[in-house]
């Protein structure tokens, strides 16, 4: 229904959101660039991009079961190349331990769970229930990935520094939530519209905390940087700033797949 011309304005959101999802997708280049550099993942992790992978495995799934959701396949089989090629370049160039969890992790969800999945609906459902089953799949994995989202906006409360959290990365995000809102409500599919609203909701949020924490002094506990901790109540900080390591990581939890459709 996606790409029948029978529906232009669901077709010309569709191919919108392919546009603004493609770009998105590459927003972790620059991190990607910088460890290629410096032949070394620099305490970077690698689960957004295994969860992104996922996640498009799962929604071109969703898109082949229901059928004729071209728009839906084309985004997601980029984000699948795309995401494999940086979980491919964190394997190559990450140390021994971080390797084998990335390993592990990738086993377990894309291999392990992905299967089944595909074996739960493909047996037991048939017809719409297959599709009413996946769907409802998808959106409570796309729900549940918000959690990354949440620690990210604690961490720029605490810390009130937005350096955790990229404008231009919000906002496409944001932009990305109402293509996919609308395209899915268009084409009636409430699978593809509902995860989109709570991806709006945290893309206005973030975008409120950018423009009130933006011209902040950030504060960061001396000492505590590397290991990530953020000041306890009334501990006593130090004013500095914000190193760019922890700028690239906080994109790197936006994993744009999940909120693409």
């Amino acid at each position: 229904m996606g790409f029948s011309l029978q529906h232009p304005w669901a077709f010309a959101f569709g191919l919108l959101g392919n546009v603004i999802s493609f770009m998105t997708f590459l927003a972790p280049i620059p991190t990607f660039y910088r460890i290629y550099k410096s032949k070394s993942t620099e305490g970077f992790q690698s689960v957004p991009y295994v969860v992104a992978l996922f996640s498009a495995m799962l929604w071109i799934f969703y898109a082949l079961i229901k059928s004729n959701e071209i728009l839906l396949i084309t985004i997601n089989v980029a984000g699948c190349v795309i995401e494999s090629i940086y979980v491919i370049m964190y394997f190559v160039y990450a140390d021994k331990k971080a390797r084998w969890f990335t390993a592990k992790i990738f086993i377990g969800l894309n291999v392990g769970f992905f299967g089944a999945i595909m074996l739960f609906t493909l047996l037991l459902f048939k017809g719409d229930k297959r599709i009413v089953t996946l769907g409802w799949i998808c959106v409570g994995f796309s729900v549940s990935v918000f959690v990354a989202p949440l620690s990210i906006i604690r961490r720029v409360i605490q810390t009130r520094s937005v350096e955790y959290m990229p404008f231009n990365l919000s906002l496409s995000l944001t932009l990305s939530a109402v293509v996919w809102f609308l395209y899915g409500l268009l084409i009636k599919d409430k699978y593809v519209a509902l995860p989109n609203v709570l991806g709006f909701t945290f893309g206005v949020v973030q975008m409120g905390l950018y423009m009130f924490y933006m011209n902040k002094t950030p504060l960061i506990p001396e000492g505590k940087i590397a290991a990530g901790k953020l000041p306890a109540t009334g501990e006593a900080v130090t004013e500095m700033a914000v190193p760019r390591s922890c700028k690239a990581e906080a994109m790197s939890h936006h994993s744009p797949a999940v909120n693409m459709v």
